[in-house]
């Protein structure tokens, strides 16, 4: 084409080859993923998890779900424990596990470790890969920079001198990974000495910094979790001043001490009055930092994150900081491995769906479907009537089912714990809505709710709080069984104090709000006692955010709890000293 410069031809034709590389694929995706699966059996048939089921080398799908029993993360724990000692035979895979990643724990309080291997470098950049094409599609960006906010944990070393760390991390500090995302998407802002820094606070410092720096440049902002990027800004509103001081002298912060941060960013830190003034003039001028992102970063595209499940709730103030800029949720994926990629950027992040890639794992799919009303027992996972497995292609629109994973990794029949809904095909490959984790539920009796539907009654009972101009900071929630019958207690952070006559309401808002109907009828003969709302300090989820990352955890993996089981003690124990006030409903009152 005419006047086109050479770096953005290629850019286009890279994605228009990948965008028809997934029709392609996906045209065929049942005849894919048998030859995955083969691949998959035929690449670790060796391995000891699978020898003891007595496939004997065959690699079609009907031998190995007759063979190979579905499983849960504790059957494979002892094989994962096995590599972590330092036992180099083919365990789960055919090749040596080299690097294990630690899923976040933030529901359970632990971490689990998980296998990681190349093949999951190879499936993500391809994941990535195909929703950057598609978005470069809608959004076209041929040159410039993205202002990432992205954080590696510490790596630990097992007692077998195995890695472990997060995924995220694993993935930062493959080569194959670095230079594979170089040719996907813009160049970041921040050196990687910020991304890789051991200190999350001056890195996030850096990144806005840095950010700023290169502002005319960027095109669009990102996280892994939409939690980050409103944290980021959170704390841009906060410390701005301090930000056009340094690019106003060009001397960094004296804040900023890790060697390797501060003489990476000084680099690209010089004196820059102009811009400092500018940056100054527009912040002043922001009502409420409304818009601080296209005000800040005028060429901006788009916001980019994980904005599905647990991080709906922070929708709400991303808008805000947002402006008129549109939010793309980012792809769909675990610790364990891509389930699939956001190929409609321009929907909104509540209605997103996401396209199975069918050659990066084999998938099956467990149809669910909900009681009628029968005693179901009080366990701690949503309780469904499950039907045999199904393959990619045969899940049917508008059913719900649990994703099961086999991975190039060395997870076979792999129970995720992921709901989703088939909400329709692209080609013959099904595009998934996210609707919850099973495990994570509030449930005292027959009473069933998810993290969905406390985040429908959180929301709505939030609405009294506009009266007084409050905002929910952050919520989590538990069960309290320490008297009978036990009640839901629900925990908010607010953003200043409200009257203690918005509080009894929201109490009550909350209680009323959860239409389950084994709640409505439990509360109505007591069986369930009334909710407690509790009120917390201001910064208890900064500190519970602190605990997560003493464990070893990194701010992109980070997903605040919405339900805090019993076994995790600690982020119980951080929360309950935090709590100001208390408010028990009265809404079912005889």
């Amino acid at each position: 084409m005419p006047g086109r410069c050479q770096h953005e031809e290629t850019a286009i034709c890279s994605s228009e080859e990948t965008i028809n590389e997934f029709e392609a694929l996906t045209r065929d995706a049942g005849r894919v993923q048998q030859d995955t699966l083969r691949k998959i059996l035929e690449a670790n048939a060796d391995a000891e998890y699978l020898a003891r089921f007595g496939l004997d080398g065959r690699t079609d799908a009907e031998s190995y779900k007759s063979c190979v029993p579905l499983c849960v993360h504790a059957d494979v724990e002892p094989f994962i424990q096995r590599v972590a000692d330092g036992d180099t035979s083919p365990l789960i895979t055919g090749k040596p596990i080299t690097a294990l990643s630690l899923s976040s724990g933030t529901t359970q309080g632990k971490p689990k470790f998980l296998p990681f291997n190349d093949e999951l470098i190879k499936n993500t950049l391809q994941v990535f890969r195909t929703s950057y094409a598609f978005r470069n599609r809608d959004y076209q960006i041929v040159k410039g920079r993205s202002l990432q906010f992205f954080y590696c944990s510490k790596q630990a070393s097992t007692d077998g001198g195995i890695i472990a760390t997060t995924a995220t991390t694993n993935l930062h500090r493959s080569a194959r990974y670095r230079e594979g995302i170089k040719h996907i998407q813009s160049q970041g802002c921040s050196p990687d000495e910020v991304i890789v820094g051991p200190d999350f606070h001056q890195a996030l410092y850096c990144h806005l910094l840095c950010g700023l720096i290169y502002s005319d440049e960027v095109r669009f902002v990102s996280s892994t979790f939409a939690h980050s990027l409103v944290q980021a800004f959170q704390t841009m509103e906060e410390v701005w001043k301090e930000l056009c001081a340094d690019i106003r002298d060009g001397v960094l912060s004296e804040r900023v001490t890790v060697p390797s941060i501060r003489e990476a960013v000084s680099r690209i830190l010089k004196p820059n009055p102009h811009l400092a003034d500018s940056i100054y003039n527009k912040c002043v001028g922001l009502s409420n930092w409304y818009g601080v992102i296209p005000a800040l970063w005028p060429k901006t595209k788009y916001v980019y994150g994980i904005m599905t499940g647990s991080m709906e709730p922070y929708l709400k103030k991303l808008r805000h900081y947002a402006g008129h800029l549109p939010l793309i949720s980012a792809d769909y994926g675990a610790s364990e491995g891509y389930v699939g990629c956001n190929i409609d950027p321009t929907v909104p992040p509540e209605q997103v769906t996401y396209a199975v890639l069918p050659n990066t794992g084999y998938f099956e799919f467990i149809p669910l479907q909900k009681p009628t009303g029968e005693e179901t027992g009080n366990d701690t996972s949503i309780h469904y009537i499950e039907s045999e497995p199904v393959g990619l292609t045969e899940v049917e629109v508008g059913e719900i089912y649990e994703v099961v994973l086999t991975t190039f990794a060395g997870l076979y029949r792999y129970r995720l714990g992921d709901v989703v809904n088939i909400a329709g095909f692209h080609n013959s490959t099904p595009k998934l809505q996210f609707i919850c984790r099973r495990s994570l539920v509030l449930s005292i009796h027959v009473d069933k709710n998810t993290e969905k539907d406390l985040q429908i009654v959180v929301e709505e009972a939030a609405k009294l709080l506009e009266g007084e101009k409050l905002g929910i900071v952050d919520f989590t929630s538990c069960v309290d069984t320490s008297s009978d019958p036990g009640r839901y207690v629900i925990y908010w952070e607010l953003s200043s104090g409200a009257s203690d006559e918005v509080l009894r309401s929201c109490a009550n808002a909350l209680d009323l709000g959860f239409v389950d109907e084994g709640y409505k009828s439990s509360r109505k003969i007591v069986t369930i006692a009334p909710l407690e709302l509790r009120i917390l300090r201001k910064g208890t989820f900064k500190e519970i955010l602190a605990h997560f990352l003493s464990l070893g955890g990194s701010v992109s993996q980070f997903k605040t709890p919405r339900f805090v089981n019993l076994s995790n003690i600690r982020v119980l124990q951080i929360l309950n000293k935090n709590v100001t006030q208390s408010y028990f409903s009265t809404a079912y009152r005889l």
